[in-house]
């Protein structure tokens, strides 16, 4: 060899800075790590906090069953509220849970009509806007430049 160094040598000696590096990054990272423990848990346990859960959601259930406004609709639509709330009795907790969870989902008031009326405002006031600058030829009344 004439005084060069092997090419592995080269590769070893760039690799040991690289090695401290990660092997810090490494002990840093397990230190402040959490770890997590996993146990089994009984039947009991599952049953209580479902059992809970749907209390819950029964409880929630009524108390907006209670509301007056819910009460004035419900005999709108022709159906009892003591009718309302024994229905709501013979629900499977489960069946509460997912009623209780689709009421937090619901919109608070109003209905589809201002939807479509705000969704018809914008196209329309789309529509002129390009009607105007002449790149469509939809509403007569809009005057057109010649070209």
């Amino acid at each position: 060899m004439n005084g060069e160094t092997p090419p592995m040598q080269n590769i070893l000696k760039a690799a040991r800075p690289v090695s401290f590096f990660l092997t810090a990054i490494i002990i840093v990272t397990a230190f402040f790590s959490q770890y997590v423990s996993a146990a089994m848990i009984g039947t009991e346990v599952v049953t209580r906090l479902d059992r809970t859960r749907g209390e819950e959601a029964r409880r929630y259930v009524y108390s907006v069953l209670v509301r007056e406004d819910v009460r004035a609709v419900l005999i709108k639509h022709g159906l009892d509220p003591d009718e309302a709330r024994a229905r709501v009795d013979s629900l499977t907790d489960s069946e509460v849970i997912r009623l209780a969870d689709k009421i937090d989902q619901l919109p608070a008031g109003g209905d589809a009509l201002g939807v479509i009326l705000g969704v018809a405002l914008i196209v329309f006031l789309v529509l002129l806007i390009t009607d105007i600058m002449g790149y469509t030829d939809i509403f007569p009344f809009v005057k057109k430049a010649h070209r």
